[in-house]
This record gives structure tokens, C-alpha cells and sequence, in this order.
């Protein structure tokens, strides 16, 4: 499976999203019913976008004829995300830089007590909410002896020296160009969250949703006529029907290609009237630009992004 690396790494919430909606479309909508995605496939189904081009022959072993590839190709890639691994999500960003663990700061006497406590006290009622519990340990932590209060905070003054050297010497061995990736990495992480609120932003304002391709209706109807066997692994049978796909016949492909078409003109305005719609009411920043008189200036990209 062909995939680069700074796509897993920035497109961690997009590989999420597009997991949930793809196996929506093969679980839930008939096929005779249309299935939908949400606005990810648009940026799949984006030919400008070469980050996701990935090798068909390595997805299904198959050596399609080049024709079939370009009409198949960015599907097949859709669900091909759906089979990557996303194990950027769970590193630091120091680490998806080549760094060990930035030092961890020093727990506050107060945590310290509470972190003694806490496991006690949930293991003697382990059905107490959690909310009970640290108000539990509070009251504790006021009326307890002094003399815990200073050992503790004596512990956290050691522990907090031994914090700020560590953090100096950590500092000191990162390079210029790590600390560039990492402030990329940051805007990143940013610009995916203000994404995801303005995704959900557009889901409350009722944007219509963009058909789906093709593929995925043909993807769809295989699994509801022959869905993956109990051990079978999805990867097997997404590449025994994806050679499927490319064994129908034109006219075969002509039924789903012309249902896709009309959904996608229906689709098309939809958007433009719900567009012409939250224009009206002001919501100006959920359209796309191409939409506006004077479209605002695009942001600038981040180094890390320069560099890809």
C-alpha cells in the first residue's frame, strides 16, 4: 500500500471521518437507495490532490489497462485510506520529529494527594462517580494534618528543580529545523481542529451532502449481496470486489456511472441554493469561495507544508 507519510500525519481526522461514512454507505443504504458521503469525499475525489494518489496493481493485484485506472483510481484510493494505518495519532510531536519525550512537569502537592487517594478510595466503591470521588479526596485534602501538606509540597519543590534542569538540557539538544516541524506540526494540529468546528457548523446549517461516486454505490451493493466472510479480512474482500469493478462491462458501469451523474446534478443545486440561502442570513464564511464576488485571500502555508 502506497501512502506518504505527511499525509498519515495531517490527516489523521480525515481518516476517521472517512472510516465512519464509508462503512455508513455499505452498512446502511440499500442499493437502490442513493448512499452518501460528506464533504471528504469532495477532497478524495479532488484530482488536483496528488498526496492521495496511491498504486492500484499494489491495492488489488491486478494489472487494469489505463483507462480503467483513471476511472477507478481515486475511489479505490478512498477505501484504501480506510485500510492505513494512523500511528502518528498516538505519538507526541516531539516524537514525529525524531525526539524523546519532552520531561514531564512535576505534579502540585495538591494532585500528588489526590493521585495517593484516589486509587484507595475507588477500589473500596468502584461505582462512585468520578465527579463524587474528587470531591471526596477535596474535603480530604482540607482537613488532612499539615505536616502532609509540607511534606508534599517539599517533594514537589525537588521534583519541579529537577523538571526545569531536565527541560533546560532538552531544550538545549533540539536542532533549528526541529523546531521548525514542530511549530508546522502545531499549526497543523490547529487548522484540523478549526476545520472539524467548521464542519460541524456546516452539518447544523443543513449543507446538502455530495452523492457518492460510482465505486462506492457498486462497492455498496457487493456487500449487501456478498458481504466479507466471518474470518475474512476486509482487505481481502475490498480487493476481490475492487477486481470486480474492473472486470464489468462498460455498460455494467454506465448503471452506476449515470445514477452517480443525476445525483450529482442534483446535488450541484442543492448546494447552490443552500449557498444563495446562507448568504442571506450571513453565514458567508461556510460557502465556497469560488461562490463569492471576492473570495478572501488564502491563507499562507505553513513551512511544513512548503516543504512537502
Amino acid at each position: 500500500m502506497i501512502l506518504t507519510v505527511p499525509l498519515l500525519g495531517k490527516t489523521t481526522s480525515l481518516l476517521g471521518s472517512l472510516v465512519s461514512k464509508f462503512r455508513q454507505v455499505i452498512h446502511k443504504h440499500p442499493p437502490t437507495k442513493p448512499t452518501i458521503i460528506n464533504e471528504m469525499h469532495d477532497k478524495i475525489s479532488d484530482p488536483s490532490m496528488p498526496a492521495f494518489t496511491t498504486t492500484l496493481q499494489t491495492i488489488t493485484n491486478v494489472s487494469p489497462p489505463l483507462n480503467e485506472i483513471n476511472k477507478i483510481c481515486r475511489p479505490i484510493t478512498a477505501a484504501n485510506l480506510c485500510l492505513s494505518s494512523t500511528t502518528n495519532a498516538t505519538k507526541t510531536l516531539e516524537e514525529q520529529v525524531g525526539l524523546p519525550p519532552r520531561p514531564k512537569k512535576p505534579l502540585t502537592p495538591y494532585f500528588r494527594f489526590m493521585a495517593e487517594h484516589r486509587s484507595k478510595l475507588h477500589a473500596e466503591n468502584r461505582k462512585i462517580p468520578a465527579i463524587e470521588l474528587v470531591r471526596i479526596i477535596s474535603k480530604k485534602w482540607e482537613t488532612c494534618d499539615p505536616s502532609v501538606k509540607t511534606r508534599l509540597q517539599e517533594q514537589y519543590t525537588i521534583d519541579r528543580q529537577k523538571y526545569i534542569e531536565n527541560r533546560t538540557k532538552y531544550e538545549a539538544n533540539i536542532s533549528d529545523k526541529q523546531r521548525k516541524e514542530i511549530k508546522g506540526l502545531k499549526q497543523e494540529i490547529k487548522e484540523t481542529k478549526e476545520k472539524r468546528i467548521m464542519r460541524k457548523r456546516v452539518k447544523e446549517l443543513g449543507r446538502p451532502k455530495k452523492p457518492a461516486s460510482a465505486f462506492i454505490k457498486f462497492l455498496a451493493k457487493e456487500k449487501m449481496k456478498s458481504p466479507p466472510r466471518p474470518q475474512q479480512p476486509w482487505r481481502d474482500w475490498f480487493k476481490q470486489t475492487a477486481a470486480k469493478w474492473m472486470q464489468l462491462s462498460q455498460d455494467e458501469k454506465n448503471v452506476y456511472l449515470q445514477e452517480s451523474r443525476r445525483e450529482l446534478e442534483a446535488y450541484k443545486k442543492e448546494l447552490t441554493s443552500w449557498e444563495e440561502k446562507m448568504i442571506r442570513q450571513g453565514n458567508v464564511d461556510v460557502i465556497r469561495h469560488s461562490s463569492l464576488i471576492d473570495p478572501p485571500e488564502p491563507k499562507p502555508k505553513s513551512q511544513t507544508k512548503l516543504k512537502k
